[in-house]
């Protein structure tokens, strides 16, 4: 094990639902795990709130939540920023949402969600929407997780990103 963190950077476009949601349950599950993994968010045109309901979501599911802020992605491609080594997009393409596009050569892989923010139902519609991506979320980084990311290329780990994609 090289003292070498894998960085994730989840984009998608206004970083307020579900790439914190995905933030925090990578994060969160690296950290139970044991993992060197470091899950970073961040949208291309970001609404400067994170969604209440994210956060009561990953509340909910014991997630530390305390310095969670809706950011721009320029913050990442700063020359002091941290290394990418994988970009995730979980904007939903399903609905012709703009996916942000990263510059560069990190693994990119597109996982979707649909925005549980339009949730029908009111507020306790919407509840339910958050836990269930979050629980689909969680599920992914579970599997991401379990890969020996130290030793694969990043050939071999685009290939197994696709994989759990299709999960």
């Amino acid at each position: 094990m090289g003292g070498k963190t894998t960085n994730v950077l989840i984009l998608c476009t206004h970083n307020s639902a579900r790439s914190v949601l995905s933030e925090g349950m990578l994060n969160h599950l690296a950290q139970q795990l044991g993992r060197d993994v470091r899950a970073y968010s961040a949208g291309s045109a970001p609404s400067g709130r994170i969604n209440p309901f994210a956060i009561e979501a990953l509340q909910n599911a014991g997630v530390e939540t305390a310095g969670f802020r809706s950011k721009s992605w320029d913050e990442f491609v700063a020359d002091d920023a941290p290394r990418m080594r994988v970009v995730i997009t979980v904007c939903d393409s399903a609905a012709a949402e703009q996916c942000p596009y990263w510059p560069g050569s990190p693994v990119k892989v597109h996982w979707g969600y649909a925005d549980p923010s339009n949730a029908q139902g009111g507020d306790d519609g919407k509840r339910v929407a958050f836990e269930l991506t979050r629980q689909a979320i969680g599920y992914r980084m579970l599997q991401l997780l379990q890969l020996p990311l130290e030793e694969m290329s990043d050939a071999e780990l685009q290939v197994a990103l696709q994989r759990i994609a299709r999960s």
